[in-house]
């Protein structure tokens, strides 16, 4: 049986606690997650067409995305508030809907994966949001981490 790794949010009494990571070392550190909303063909082609009363659904979505990386140590309650030193989100329409991907980057003493993750969510949730009154059975789906790179553990990279 494996033995799983002690949980870092943890103190010794098995209370939630915020990491120290006073005594890490700075390094450069990014990460990248990625996600999908899965819609019709109809909303695709309106989305594209950028006919929808909301406006324009993909760059309002990038810009909810940026914002909730810049905020992530607000939304999640364990989390670092780190100096962002880029965010990069992407929404891509593809076949089937569009395809989110976010670029988190710092110079810091704790990843960033969590800055990537938030802002694929929040830009899939705007996406949800602008565009539910044309249809609400938009599927979010995939979000996940695609890399990271920094930090003591190094480079690690999702097994597609």
């Amino acid at each position: 049986m494996t033995e799983l790794p002690e949980f870092s949010h943890l103190d010794s009494e098995g209370a939630a606690t915020m990491v120290d990571v006073s005594q890490k070392t700075e390094t450069h550190r990014s990460a990248t997650a990625t996600g999908r909303v899965r819609m019709g063909e109809s909303l695709r082609q309106r989305i594209a067409e950028r006919a929808l009363p909301k406006g324009d659904v993909l760059t309002v979505a990038k810009i909810a995305g940026i914002l909730a990386a810049k905020k992530c140590g607000e939304l999640i309650p364990l989390c670092h508030p780190l100096p962002l030193t880029d965010i990069q989100v992407n929404l891509a329409l593809t076949e089937t809907g569009i395809e989110i991907t976010a670029t988190a980057s710092c110079v810091g003493r704790t990843g960033v994966e969590m800055e990537a993750l938030t802002a694929v969510s929040v830009a899939a949730l705007t996406v949800y949001d602008m565009c539910k009154s044309v249809d609400k059975g938009m599927v979010i789906e995939g979000v996940r981490l695609l890399s990271k790179t920094g930090g003591k553990s190094g480079a690690w990279h999702a097994q597609l």
